[in-house]
């Protein structure tokens, strides 16, 4: 894919390199107001499955490997991730945005791992 992919934690100030910003999380990230939080496209339906996300989060350090595993399953069978590939095709930059506190182990990662495979 030749958009520069990145993400970023939703509490961190919006940037100008951000591009084009989407917020891939189910629930809207605590604390922050819709003035504030700034985001282009807010896709629900890209986070992961209510059952995924609260078995992981029951676990997260022994759970990880086998999260990543389902996610990208359950991406790769969503029909949000072909629309969200053909929402950001051709933005010279993206910006994944994410609520968890954990910057390495969350969804956004797992996301971006998958979109950077993709092809234009």
């Amino acid at each position: 894919m030749s958009t520069h992919l990145q993400i970023k934690r939703a509490y961190e100030p919006a940037e100008a390199s951000d591009g084009y910003r989407v917020y891939v999380d189910r629930l809207w990230p605590r604390g922050l107001s819709h003035e504030n939080f700034h985001y282009d496209l807010w896709d629900k339906e890209i986070a992961p499955s209510a059952q995924l996300r609260e078995w992981f989060h029951e676990e997260p350090d022994s759970r990880w490997s086998e999260f990543e595993r389902r996610y990208k399953a359950e991406l790769l069978s969503n029909p949000s991730f072909g629309q969200l590939c053909h929402a950001i095709s051709g933005k010279p930059a993206v910006t994944l945005l994410y609520s968890s506190h954990d910057e390495i182990h969350n969804n956004a990662a797992v996301l971006l791992d998958l979109l950077k495979i993709q092809p234009d």
